[in-house]
């Protein structure tokens, strides 16, 4: 090993030329404490960049800039428990998955590889912190597979039923979106009434005429706030079963009371209704469809549970 060189701090300033010296270089600062580990500034600068980037590339209003900040740090949080878990698991991502992931990434932008890494170059971005990137996304979908997956289980019951609804509501596909109002695992009453005016406030807000998108990027606690709160298409079948009887009663457009479940409130949105695919499904395609639902709808409780036993100390709330 290459010996380290001291110099005298006395010295330092002696090379150093006047105009460097007078200069004054910001510090960074935590903003946040997750367990052993902290989150700096400078990180939640360049993730609240690239959440503006996305949100402006999908079109959805741009939320006040301290409430993406509050949004992005959130999810900034989550990651870093789950990272932590990942390391405490000995997971790791092998570099061929991560290449071929990295390939296919370029490929759906329309890009070679290398094409894809000079356009990034362009925007002031390298492949080597969007691969960093990728391998610490692909870290926590292990984690999330590996936990929460692990939960859910599917009886045969649940399979005919579903096939049963498929078959009577086959032509119908709901596009939704939510703003979820989030209660701690074993709430106290107080923090369940808390929350129930806040998704009370929050669907005034919206029967006023605030924009949805705006708001669930502002407020919303679900995993797809930075989103604009979109959760996709979802067959009839595929609806989780505390909104089966709202949804279809909505119309486009249109947005729900709050609806409580165990991890919650939700304001849910019906953006459009379309005919689903009639073709026939196997029971083992069943039961992946069940299974995909659960694993999400219980992804919202586990984010809840592994903040609860975490140590967080937000100094962003503090400012």
């Amino acid at each position: 090993m290459r010996p380290r060189v001291w110099i005298p701090l006395a010295l330092v300033m002696l090379l150093s030329p006047l105009s460097a010296m007078a200069e004054v270089v910001p510090l960074d600062r935590i903003v946040a404490v997750v367990n052993d580990d902290a989150i700096m500034h400078s990180q939640l600068e360049r993730r609240v960049v690239q959440a503006r980037d996305q949100l402006q590339a999908n079109n959805i209003p741009m939320p006040p800039g301290q409430a993406l900040e509050r949004q992005v740090l959130d999810r900034m949080i989550v990651e870093q428990i789950e990272l932590q878990m990942a390391e405490d698991a000995n997971l790791s991502i092998d570099e061929t998955q991560l290449n071929s992931t990295m390939r296919g990434i370029a490929e759906n932008n329309g890009m070679s590889l290398d094409e894809f890494a000079n356009t990034l170059e362009q925007q002031g971005q390298s492949l080597a912190e969007v691969r960093e990137q990728v391998r610490r996304e692909l870290l926590i979908r292990q984690v999330q597979q590996s936990r929460v997956a692990s939960r859910v289980t599917v009886s045969d019951r649940e399979v005919d039923r579903f096939l049963s609804q498929r078959s009577e509501n086959s032509n119908v596909a709901y596009h939704l979106a939510q703003i979820l109002v989030a209660v701690p695992q074993s709430p106290t009453p107080d923090q369940v009434t808390q929350a129930q005016a806040e998704a009370q406030k929050l669907y005034r807000q919206l029967r006023d005429g605030a924009d949805f998108q705006q708001l669930a990027v502002a407020e919303s606690d679900d995993a797809q706030a930075l989103q604009g709160g979109d959760l996709g298409w979802r067959q009839s079948a595929q609806i989780p079963t505390i909104f089966s009887d709202v949804i279809p009663d909505l119309s486009p457009g249109e947005v729900s009371e709050p609806i409580r479940s165990p991890s919650g409130f939700h304001l849910v949105k019906l953006i459009e209704t379309r005919g689903g695919d009639s073709g026939q499904m196997s029971r083992e395609q069943a039961s992946q469809a069940i299974f995909q639902r659960k694993v999400s709808d219980e992804l919202e409780a586990w984010t809840q549970e592994i903040r609860a036993s975490a140590y967080i100390d937000n100094r962003l709330d503090r400012n």
